[in-house]
């Protein structure tokens, strides 16, 4: 059977069981790292504020409450997650001292998961990234600080963009280097999935302001804002529930992926061997051409189930010792269309997959099968597979010949660029293809 290895879970896999799972090594020396880091930013705000002492413990608990209501409705996201904080938080850093703002975040977020703590859904030593996650206020807070604290009837709109900037400014730093000391998840994926955060603080940041205008009468007009949690976390449950559907349909189409590649090879053990090699190289390709996470997957399904159609060929063609007649090559080209047949009946994005299966054999010249595309008319994802099709079928050993090494293959590969084979293409190949032995083929969705 294929070795195929699923390296990871659907990202909203990750977003959505990440809490259920105690810290890792890393997260901890991390976490402490970010936790020094924010007692000595609150220390420093406690010093530079001359009405550092000026609070009163109702005020506080109200604040600490209302930030607690809002993660209630929490949205996951892939790598991260967001809630509608900006609500809460705008007029507690005009209610309370600069110093106590991150203090009243880190209570807040804690009153929120203490819940699930309690109900087994979430690890209790998870309680101890609520430092980490409080960090963003100290940028806001130490500019209204700076700006001498002014009312939120009286603040201008450079401190409120300032305090804005700051907020996230802030929050995009410590959620980096928490990122990439423990995940290890690329900068611009964070930086993509940070913009929809920063984005619904940015437009939720004026009603937080009118909030903390009438918070500035009297302060319990914040309670006002608690019906609009509640329906918010009503529409977060939803969301939750349709990730947790999306999570499943997702692994039943890599189960079904990988039980058809190994139902192929279980016909023909060369195919499966070359499958493998070709999904491989396929992937590689698709990265140094830097396809986005969708082409990218349709590159590794495509490439692993190129030859799914060749279990409706007969055997005796599949494994015959010779070079096949015209009648038998007849025969062995519907095995694209087959492909596709059989990945449309599945639904879903298999059948962008089944389109490029399809592809799989077109030259970019307009002489392959069985459609006769050319040039750009093939899709890119199936034109990748068609030279990593041929350059693994190159150095592999066939039941009629023995296989060529990587120079001869790659002469071979050049000299048919622009003709059989798709001039860019060919290039990313020769740049990530080398004479290695063949490593585990991991099957990313």
């Amino acid at each position: 059977m294929p070795d195929f290895t699923l390296t990871k879970a659907a990202p909203a896999a990750e977003s959505l069981n990440v809490e259920e799972e105690r810290l890792t090594p890393a997260e901890v020396r991390t976490e402490i790292l970010v936790a020094t880091g924010l007692f000595a930013a609150v220390a420093a705000l406690f010093v530079l504020d001359p009405d550092a002492s000026d609070t009163s413990l109702p005020v506080f608990l109200l604040c600490a409450g209302l930030i607690g209501l809002s993660h209630l409705a929490r949205f996951d996201l892939p790598f991260a997650w967001t809630a509608p904080v900006q609500l809460a938080l705008v007029p507690t850093l005009f209610l309370l001292p600069g110093w106590l703002v991150p203090v009243a975040m880190m209570s807040g977020i804690v009153l929120a998961r203490l819940p699930d703590v309690v109900r087994g859904r979430t690890a209790a030593t998870r309680l101890v990234l609520s430092p980490g996650n409080a960090w963003f206020t100290v940028g806001p807070a130490a500019v209204l600080l700076a700006a001498g604290s002014p009312g939120p009837q009286d603040v201008g709109v450079a401190v409120v963009v300032a305090m804005i900037v700051a907020q996230i400014g802030t929050d995009f730093l410590i959620s980096s280097i928490f990122h990439l000391r423990t995940r290890s998840i690329p900068f611009n994926e964070q930086l993509l999935e940070s913009l929809w955060v920063y984005g619904i603080d940015v437009a939720l940041a004026p009603v937080g302001l009118m909030a903390a205008i009438a918070a500035d009468a009297n302060a319990w007009y914040l309670l006002l804002l608690s019906p609009m949690f509640a329906v918010l976390a009503v529409f977060a449950g939803e969301r939750r529930t349709r990730l947790v559907q999306l999570t499943e349909l997702n692994g039943a189409y890599r189960g079904t992926a990988l039980v058809l590649a190994e139902v192929v090879d279980a016909d023909d053990a060369y195919t499966g061997m070359h499958t493998r090699g070709v999904v491989e190289l396929s992937v590689a390709v698709a990265d140094h051409l830097q396809l986005d996470e969708h082409r990218r997957r349709n590159v590794e399904f495509g490439a692993l189930l190129h030859d799914v159609g060749k279990v409706a060929i007969p055997n005796a063609i599949l494994n015959k010792p010779g070079p096949l007649n015209d009648a038998e090559w007849e025969i062995m080209r519907t095995h694209t269309v087959e492909g596709q047949r059989m990945l449309d009946r599945v639904g879903g994005f298999m059948r962008d997959v089944g389109a490029i299966v399809r592809g799989s054999h077109e030259r970019w010249d307009g002489g392959g099968y069985p459609d006769g595309l050319a040039g750009d008319r093939i899709p890119l994802e199936a034109r990748i597979i068609t030279a990593c099709d041929a350059y693994n079928a190159m150095t592999t050993t066939r039941p009629y010949r023995q296989a060529m090494d990587h120079a001869a293959a790659a002469a071979e590969l050049r000299r048919c660029s622009g003709t059989q084979f798709d001039p860019t293409v060919v290039e990313a190949l020769l740049a990530v293809a080398a004479p290695a032995a063949p490593a585990r083929l991991h099957l990313a969705a």
